[in-house]
Order: structure tokens, then C-alpha cells, then sequence
């Protein structure tokens, strides 16, 4: 018979513990600006894994290794057939990350489970603390691998031989530090992510809890522009074939897309290579990068409609040609509506300042929705700054984060007393 849920004034995750979890972690790896080097499968990578194991030990967990090193801490729950409840994210960080991305969302589950335990609440089924291998992408290609090949995007053979810059293999990388696994991947029942927002959103209206509806899905293009270089005093502006004039009127065009598009549009240029790149020389060649992001797939096919038409008309204007080659596709992804609904719930409970939103980056969950119902929840972070070294986010907002996520985490795993 389940128990009537814990009240939030009855319930509550400790903030000085969860912040004190979080600060010990930052010392492996920790840099001179505050931030945390500690690239995937690397030693550092393999001391933040042993420390975070060794505290799910002592909660209880039962730790699973599978062959990619995904982590798994199982806390058991009263029905040994149910599948379990999962939280997390990862402990991978970029060159010069900061303490929250990835940490947090491992961390917050660490607490739910001692919490958990204060308190003497069983569960039908059990909760699993994940830890995803190689998140970030930056050793190793491709990003969020672990959870990749979770959901089935990659096959754990081909992300084995993939190999870093000084040409050392996954697979050499996971039995060097002696993360090799060969336990098999608990199938979740569903799935919960906290993660710092990793942009402006929350804390520029001053929200604490984002209700994360889903993840944008991304079109990433590589564009070449080919125009003529000539004089830049002898050749008049009419009689220009001007290929960076081109990648200009295509930038804007961009910027306009995403602004007159729904769902969470984004449209980015974030890469220009000019040449001839001389200061006297009208540009001939440009090379840029197009990033659209929606949460719609509907919505983003149009945009690259869009982008294609206007590019077509800029390049009958201009007689610059331009080319489009699409490199990056990611689908939209929808997180489950019960378990959002739950998330938004449970910070109403509390009390707490909320808001739905989109994720605008990559995460664990966009794969793991693949397989079992996922949601995530965000907090803000100071003045939006992620994969930086001065990454920050207030304590408080970290304790609500991981408060919402006990409570929904509870409601789903089923409260036995």
C-alpha cells in the first residue's frame, strides 16, 4: 500500500550538505579561476567517479559499471521487479568548466537518496543515481556518449574506437583508469535531470525553477560564399561581387528567421572566415557556420526553408554564389507531460518562482527520452555564464533545484513508508 506523499514542509533536502558534496567534488580538477578541469576517462575523471561512488556506497547503492563506464547506483526498493527510477547527468567537464554543469544533476541525486535514508521513507521501486560517460564531447567524440548509446544512437563498439588528439582509444581510456564495466544498463521507468539553465532566462525574471519542457531540436549548416576579390579602390560599389556584403545580408536573415518563427526559435552565426582578409581587398570567399534551433520540427524545417530562400535571393542580388551543406541534425525532443507536470507541481508546492522553458543545449535526457519518460529540471545560474570557469550559481536555488527533484522523484518511485 503506498503512503501518502511527505508534504514539502515535511521533507526537505539539506542545503549545507548538497553544497558541501558539491565543493569536495570541485577540488578534483579545480583551477586557478575557480573552475574544474576534469576531462572524460581521464585520471581526475576517474578520482570525481571514485569519490562520488564511495558516497552512494555509504547511502546504500549497489554501484553497476556497463561497458561504455556509465555508472549506475542503485538504491533498492521494496518491489524487486520494478524497474527503477533513474537521476542524473555527468561528471566530464569542458577544458575550463565550472563546478555545476553536469555535477549538480549527479550530486542532487546523491542528496535524494540521503534524504531518503534520514528519513526512513522506502520506495516501491528503486532510485538510480546515473553517471553518464563523456557528456561533454570534448576528449572524445561524440558528445553525450554514454547516454548515446543507452538510448541505441551509437553502438558501444564504434564509440570504443574512437579515439582523442594524442590517438588514445575509448576503450584504452575506460581500462586505463579502470572504468571498463560489463554490467547491463538498468531500463528505467522514467528518468529525472537537474542542471544549471546555462543561459539568462530564469534569472533574468527572476525565477527559480524552470519547468523544462523539452529540448530544441538543432540544424547546423557550414555555408560558402564565393564572390570575386578585387581592388578595393579601383572597383566601384556597383560592379562588386562583395562575398562578406553577402554573408552579412545572410546573417541578418538568420537573426530575422528565428525572430519571426515560434517554439523557442534560435537562429546563430557564430563562425566567419574571411579571404582574402586584407584590409585594401574586396572579400572573394567567405566561409561561415548557421545554427538553427526550434522546438518544433515543423517549425524548424520551415526556418531552413527560410534560410535557403533568402539565401537564394541574396545570391541572385549579390552574384555571389552560395552553397549550403547541412552538417548537424538533432530532432526536437518532447520530455514526458506527466513528469513535467509533476516538476511544475512540486515547485508550486513549494513556492517556489517558476516557468516553463526549453532547453536550448544538449543533455543526457535528450538521449535517455529515447527510452524511458524524461524530464528535466533547471536553476538559474549567474548571469547565464556556463562552460566557464566562473560558472556560479546561488545555493538556494541549488537546494530548490534538488527539492523539486526528491519530491518528483518520490511521487513516481511511490512512497511505502
Amino acid at each position: 500500500m503506498n503512503a501518502p506523499l511527505p508534504t514539502p514542509a515535511a521533507l526537505s533536502t539539506s542545503s549545507d550538505r548538497l553544497w558541501s558534496s558539491l565543493m569536495s567534488l570541485a577540488t578534483l580538477g579545480a583551477t586557478p579561476r575557480g573552475g574544474i578541469r576534469r576531462l572524460a576517462l581521464t585520471e581526475l575523471d576517474a578520482q570525481g567517479r571514485d569519490r562520488v561512488t564511495g558516497w552512494l556506497r555509504e547511502a546504500g547503492c549497489q554501484i553497476r559499471c556497463d561497458a561504455i563506464g556509465n555508472l549506475y547506483a542503485i538504491r533498492p526498493g521494496t518491489d524487486a521487479t520494478a524497474a527503477p527510477v533513474g537521476i542524473g547527468s555527468h561528471l566530464d567537464t569542458q577544458p575550463s568548466g565550472g563546478r555545476f554543469d553536469g555535477q549538480y544533476g549527479v550530486l542532487a541525486g546523491l542528496e535524494v537518496i540521503r534524504t531518503l535514508n534520514d528519513a526512513g521513507i522506502r520506495t516501491r521501486k528503486p532510485i538510480a543515481v546515473a553517471v553518464w560517460t563523456n557528456e561533454e564531447g570534448t576528449r572524445f567524440q561524440p558528445v553525450m556518449m554514454g547516454s548515446g548509446v543507452y538510448a541505441g544512437a551509437f553502438t558501444v563498439e564504434h564509440c570504443l574506437a574512437q579515439r582523442d588528439a594524442e590517438g588514445i582509444s575509448v576503450g584504452e581510456a575506460l581500462a586505463a583508469i579502470g572504468a571498463a564495466g560489463t554490467d547491463a544498463a538498468p531500463a528505467f521507468d522514467a528518468y529525472f535531470e537537474a542542471h544549471i539553465e546555462q543561459g539568462p532566462v530564469l534569472e533574468n525574471e527572476g525565477k527559480t525553477i524552470g519547468v523544462v519542457e523539452g529540448a530544441l531540436g538543432q540544424r547546423w549548416f557550414d555555408v560558402v560564399l564565393e564572390g570575386q576579390d578585387a581592388h578595393a579602390g579601383p572597383t566601384p560599389i556597383e560592379l562588386r561581387r562583395d562575398a562578406l556584403l553577402a554573408a552579412a545580408h545572410l546573417t541578418i536573415a538568420v537573426r530575422e528567421v528565428a525572430t519571426s518563427h515560434p517554439h523557442y526559435a534560435r537562429g546563430t552565426v557564430g563562425r566567419l572566415v574571411v579571404s582574402p582578409n586584407s584590409r585594401n581587398v574586396i572579400p572573394g570567399r567567405v566561409e561561415m557556420s548557421i545554427d538553427l534551433r526550434c522546438a518544433d520540427a515543423a517549425t524548424l524545417d520551415a526556418m531552413t526553408e527560410a534560410v535557403k530562400g533568402a539565401a537564394a535571393k541574396i545570391s541572385t542580388d549579390s552574384g555571389v554564389s552560395i552553397s549550403l551543406e547541412q552538417t548537424v541534425y538533432f530532432a526536437p525532443c518532447a520530455f514526458d507531460t506527466s513528469l513535467v507536470a509533476s516538476i511544475e507541481t512540486t515547485a508550486q508546492a513549494f513556492g517556489y518562482s517558476h516557468r516553463r522553458l526549453a532547453s536550448g543545449a544538449g543533455h543526457d535526457a535528450v538521449y535517455v527520452a529515447r527510452r524511458c519518460p524524461t524530464a528535466m529540471i533547471f536553476v538559474p545560474c549567474e548571469r547565464g555564464i556556463s562552460h566557464n570557469e566562473i560558472e556560479n550559481a546561488d545555493p538556494a536555488h541549488i537546494h530548490a533545484g534538488a527539492n523539486v527533484l526528491l519530491h518528483a522523484v518520490l511521487a513516481r518511485a511511490q512512497h511505502e513508508g
